[in-house]
């Protein structure tokens, strides 16, 4: 066996490192979740729930992944036989999809490469073309974890409102929530859907709806069973700072304290920081001479990159050469693209030296597992870390 020193390198897009100070938070005695203490904490992170996903609208929180987030989006407002459109940017689009499927849902799936973001222009003519408005929610994921290519929200609604098409914007942030601009309100989504391990430099543990008022009023009149999921008992137990079930105390005093940072550092600051990591590390791929997995230079995620290697490499013997020489972790390659591509993570608690050390790390892994590169791509990153932004930084709450 070998025995490492030092740190281990957690460098997937998720779950992300965890900050001390969240972990301090979490690691205290469990409180009643019925309490006043604990109303406290509940009103608190609602708050800033509502600040970070930037809406007015209600912020509901579950104890779950992502995944469960992304049912208690689909169970709340659709009902078996229901149109959905969808868009095919990954290994997340897909298991979305299957999630409708499971729920009976009728699918578009609208093929994509894994290369790009969703295909606005192929949306845009579904939705003009449903003259009868069959199509009820059209569903999209913001930040692509699988590839690291980003759809805009905003193109969507967009979209729509050309269309003319009264469907809900349903929007998958579960990896763009925290590390890169979002706007819930003013890019008109209806649901959008996080979870606690990314940008939010929680554990797993948390799911998350914001839900605008035309979704409520979808919810409303939808005659479709649920009980965990259900929006409204949560909102009504939410007036009162708690929930309608026992909730993730612990989690959520991580949440109260991981929020509070990104405000500390200011929201876009924190989103500026990503950019720059992801400038960088871009730039290292390009001098290694490698390719990106994301091929639009205008959808390259502020929060993961990932690594094509060239033909004949496996990309998971090279991430074991990485993990067993270095004790970094690198995301693997999901689905169709499995052995052909790893993934950086660049997101959440992270800074400058950080990222030089994984730098390294792949650098030294591409001629440890014989991988045809050139040399120079962390003194290429490290171009870019030093020619920081022009504009001084200011904190932004």
């Amino acid at each position: 066996m070998t025995v490492h020193t030092g740190r281990h390198f957690l460098q997937i897009p998720g779950p992300t490192n965890v900050p001390d100070r969240v972990l301090r938070a979490m690691d205290m005695p469990t409180l009643d979740h019925r309490g006043p203490e604990f109303a406290e904490l509940g009103f608190a992170v609602l708050a800033a729930s509502q600040r970070i996903f930037r809406t007015k609208q209600p912020v509901i929180i579950y104890p779950s992944s992502g995944t469960g987030a992304w049912e208690a989006a689909i169970v709340n407002t659709l009902a078996p036989g229901d149109k959905v459109l969808m868009a095919e940017t990954g290994q997340f689009a897909v298991l979305w999809r299957g999630i409708a499927d499971k729920f009976k849902l009728d699918v578009d799936f609208i093929p994509g490469d894994w290369r790009h973001g969703a295909d606005i222009a192929a949306i845009e003519q579904r939705l003009v073309d449903d003259k009868a408005h069959k199509i009820k929610a059209v569903c999209v994921v913001h930040n692509e974890t699988s590839t690291g290519c980003l759809t805009p929200p905003l193109e969507v609604r967009k979209a729509l409102d050309r269309a003319g098409h009264p469907a809900l914007l349903m929007v998958d942030t579960i990896s763009g929530l925290g590390s890169m601009e979002y706007e819930h309100d003013a890019w008109g989504v209806d649901v959008s859907v996080a979870g606690s391990q990314k940008g939010l430099m929680l554990p797993p543990g948390l799911g998350f709806n914001a839900v605008s008022e035309k979704a409520l009023a979808v919810a409303k009149a939808n005659p479709g069973m649920r009980s965990y999921w259900d929006w409204q008992e949560i909102i009504t137990f939410n007036k009162l700072g708690t929930f309608p079930y026992t909730p993730a105390c612990n989690l959520l005093m991580g949440l109260n304290e991981a929020l509070k940072m990104l405000e500390e550092e200011g929201h876009e600051n924190v989103f500026a920081r990503h950019r720059r990591h992801s400038r960088a590390t871009r730039a290292a791929v390009k001098a290694w001479g490698l390719d990106t997995q994301c091929a639009d230079a205008q959808a390259h995620s502020p929060a993961l990159t990932g690594v094509v290697l060239p033909e004949g490499h496996d990309a998971d013997q090279f991430r074991k050469t990485v993990l067993e020489n270095f004790d970094m972790s690198l995301g693997t390659g999901l689905n169709k693209i499995k052995g052909k591509v790893f993934r950086i993570g660049h997101i959440g608690h992270f800074n400058d030296l950080m990222l030089m050390g994984t730098l390294a790390g792949v650098e030294m892994g591409l001629a440890l597992a014989n991988v045809p590169h050139r040399a120079g791509g962390v003194l290429a990153a490290m171009d870019v870390l030093k020619a920081r932004e022009a504009a001084p930084i200011t904190k932004v709450a």
